[in-house]
């Protein structure tokens, strides 16, 4: 449960849901503003990755608007300052936010980035969105609600991971990120059709059933892949690691492992590492 500030309520997971994605929605169209522009005002982190004045507008959005629903649950940002494991270990409920996920994709300007927001709780992700401004479509999940599409201002839909065994194999890869690791990995999956995307999206076209399956061998942060997970578990799908245990937040480097995203029933990933 989650108790909403001044007003001495406390309401589930997914009755918390419409007013996240309406924050989602609204940190969205600040990107969009900027997206149009000519100028994204694109500088360079000391990872050389980018970071545009839209990733600093949407965070700024959510981060208040997280405050106002209850500014005693923490909130933890890709754009927001470092805040150290002897902090963050005391966390048992904590907002994760990746305010602009795929600014790769942004810059390009091929409208595959999303605004994720997540519910952590006890190291699992409980609440889910992820909003696709460009293309117009959200995903949404809570613990016990169930997972759902959204197409612009359609009613939502709720979703369901796919069986891999009915039909050919689709497996989702990233579009901005390859490795020799997966492509020896691809190599021993076979016969299969290959899609890419960009952002969370790779997780929830799984969670949708328009993908099977999403092997990621390659480096990806907390806040890349916790409202997708929701997604994709509430929708009977699974995220991973390689040996099989869902993956967790809150750890001291903040780094995910390897893993790999399924359907119902999981495809056997298992048997090719």
């Amino acid at each position: 449960m989650f108790l909403l500030k001044n007003m001495g309520a406390s309401v589930s997971f997914g009755e918390l849901l419409p007013q996240i994605v309406s924050l989602a929605h609204a940190a969205g169209e600040a990107t969009m503003k900027i997206y149009s522009s000519d100028d994204h005002g694109t500088t360079y982190k000391a990872d050389s990755s980018p970071l545009t004045l839209a990733d600093t507008a949407s965070h700024t959005i959510i981060s208040k608007g997280l405050s106002a629903l209850n500014n005693d649950v923490p909130v933890l940002s890709e754009e927001s300052d470092q805040i150290d494991y002897q902090t963050r270990k005391k966390w048992g409920l904590y907002w994760l936010i990746d305010p602009l996920d795929g600014t790769k994709e942004f810059v390009k300007r091929n409208d595959e980035f999303t605004v994720n927001i997540a519910l952590i709780q006890d190291g699992a992700p409980v609440l889910g969105v992820v909003f696709a401004p460009a293309l117009d479509f959200s995903y949404h999940a809570a613990k016990g609600a169930g997972s759902f599409r959204r197409n612009g201002k359609d009613e939502p839909s709720p979703i369901r991971a796919g069986d891999y065994r009915q039909g050919r194999l689709k497996v989702m890869i990233t579009r901005s990120h390859t490795s020799s690791e997966l492509m020896d990995f691809l190599k021993k999956v076979g016969d299969c059709e290959i899609v890419s995307a960009g952002s969370s999206l790779k997780l929830c076209r799984v969670a949708d059933g328009a993908a099977h399956f999403y092997p990621r061998l390659g480096p990806t942060m907390e806040w890349d892949t916790a409202a997708a997970q929701c997604v994709v578990e509430q929708a009977g799908g699974a995220v991973t690691d390689l040996s099989g245990e869902a993956l967790t937040y809150n750890k001291p480097d903040l780094h995910n492992p390897y893993f790999m995203v399924t359907g119902h029933p999981p495809y056997p990933w298992g048997e090719l590492l």
